[in-house]
């Protein structure tokens, strides 16, 4: 184990987190598009969630080697392979007076839950601030181990 590995994995973790809440606030900003894309029949859609997919990071040889040495504590922290979509179905709502209201007065609108996204933006927030609180004492600790020479 090196002495930044937890330092990488901190590191690696407030980027992914940061990532998500980049994600959360554009699903926020875009709660209310009914005009977000163009689908195959060139007709517009509302904006669709989009949700951020956390993996570890590992797969390398290096970790492997590792592994099958029997060696402990190898953090490899953890990185985002994608961002989709969440194939929940748009939200009906009668406004006739709407642009986009169909035949009938309803309007598609995007499948976005306000509420889920604030808690999702706690969430991400809490982890955010626990891997600086993670990456401060990690860095208190290599600070102290350099005074053990003086």
């Amino acid at each position: 184990m090196g002495i930044f590995n937890a330092m990488n994995a901190s590191g690696s973790a407030l980027t992914a987190q940061r990532l998500r809440m980049d994600t959360i606030s554009s699903n926020i900003a875009n709660a209310d598009s009914t005009r977000a894309t163009l689908n195959e029949e060139g007709e517009w859609e509302p904006y669709r969630r989009k949700m951020t997919v956390f993996e570890p990071r590992s797969g390398s040889f290096d970790s492997f080697l590792q592994h099958a040495s029997g060696a402990k504590g190898n953090s490899q922290g953890v990185k985002v392979t994608e961002i989709t979509e969440d194939d929940e179905p748009f939200k009906q709502v009668f406004n006739p007076n709407h642009p986009d209201a169909n035949d009938e007065g309803y309007v598609e609108v995007p499948n976005v839950d306000p509420t889920k996204e604030m808690t999702d933006m706690m969430s991400a927030t809490r982890s955010y601030e626990a891997n600086v609180t993670s990456l401060n004492a990690t860095k208190g600790m290599l600070m102290k181990a350099l005074e053990i020479g003086r």
